[in-house]
């Protein structure tokens, strides 16, 4: 079974860190830091709102977030997720702790420093893309490439590029109002990638799409990250869409992480019922391998294999094909690396237990 991640969110020693949260607290109101050892000690959002009419967004947050990677920070509305990453490139001051990007801490950059970061090393892409009404399609995925200095033919031909790449050559002379709401958000990442920025923080940028929609947009982001391997922080309230997307996944409740880890680990083994009833619903076959739920060789070479990649539903197709009842694990270069049986894969099809 795939292992937990620790309860401060670190990653393993072999993922390199692209941003270090460490001990972040958040607090809005006339007098933050007049509360914030009465948070320390245990007071919670609920009592700190109605004692102290102070609202407590961030609470101790400690997380790693991977480099190259897409990394899903989840929660209902008001769980604190947009201001935890608004935090990242200083949008939202901490009341408390810090923010580390390359092991440089995010606070303690000056003026310019800190438009440097906002200008050449860090995009976003909202909800509402927000792009410029009187620019065309065009000119707006090059406007953060003209800022920069970049010669205008330079601008424009990059930009062509980037619309090539999010499928919308040839409406390069549009402008927004001319565009859907599918489109006008092709624009928008294509704007955020054009600068090729080293991190793309993206706050719930495909929530107010249809599905159909928002199932292209989640394909079109899969496989551009393939090619482009940028540090991408994704925010949504929807848990099918991140663990689409999500190689690690923090889910917040009331400004504090609940359970963060890979995929696998959320949904076979939810860390409380609240986490529970999020997965609760999910379909398993679809998320969990076999790698996963695998246990270790124990000598036995059945005739059936499986990669440890196989989705606990595409596994049941070859117990079924295969009349098999037990299975090789294999990895990428065709090494056993464990052992299934059938019973393991039903079992695991099973709706999970809180822990």
């Amino acid at each position: 079974m795939a292992a937990a991640c620790s309860a401060t969110g670190r990653l393993p020693m072999t993922d390199a860190v692209k941003i270090a949260v460490r001990n972040l607290y958040k607090i809005f109101g006339p007098h933050p830091a007049r509360y914030l050892d009465l948070v320390r000690q245990g007071v919670g959002k609920q009592e700190l709102m109605a004692k102290y009419d102070h609202v407590l967004a961030l609470n101790d947050i400690n997380l790693d977030v991977p480099a190259n990677r897409i990394f899903v920070v989840m929660g209902l509305s008001g769980s604190g997720k947009s201001v935890l990453v608004r935090h990242f490139n200083r949008i939202v001051e901490p009341t408390d702790g810090r923010v580390e990007i390359d092991g440089r801490d995010v606070m303690a950059l000056d003026e310019n420093e800190l438009r440097a970061l906002r200008r050449t090393r860090i995009s976003m892409v909202f909800q509402r893309v927000a792009l410029m009404p009187h620019r065309t399609a065009l000119e707006n995925v090059a406007y953060g490439l003209s800022i920069r200095g970049l010669p205008q033919h330079e601008a424009r031909s990059h930009a062509a590029d980037w619309m090539r790449r999010v499928d919308m050559s040839g409406y390069e002379d549009y402008f927004p109002a001319q565009l859907s709401g599918g489109m006008q958000q092709r624009i928008g990442i294509a704007r955020a990638l054009a600068t090729e920025a080293e991190i793309l923080l993206m706050d719930e940028p495909f929530s107010a799409l249809d599905p159909l929609i928002r199932t292209e947009m989640q394909d079109m982001l899969l496989r551009l990250q393939a090619e482009l391997k940028r540090t991408v922080v994704f925010i949504t309230h929807d848990l099918d869409e991140a663990l689409r997307l999500g190689e690690r996944i923090a889910i917040l409740r009331d400004g504090e992480i609940v359970q963060h880890g890979d995929p696998q680990s959320i949904v076979i083994a939810p860390s409380n019922d609240f986490v529970g009833e999020f997965v609760k619903d999910i379909d398993r076959g679809k998320v969990i391998t076999v790698g996963s739920i695998m246990s270790p060789p124990n000598g036995a070479r059945p005739k059936a294999k499986l990669a440890d990649t196989t989705l606990l539903e595409d596994a049941l197709v070859t117990f079924a094909e295969d009349g098999a009842r037990a299975a090789r694990v294999v990895n990428a270069a065709g090494k056993g690396v464990g052992y299934v049986e059938l019973a393991d894969v039903v079992q695991a099809m099973k709706a999970p237990v809180a822990a």
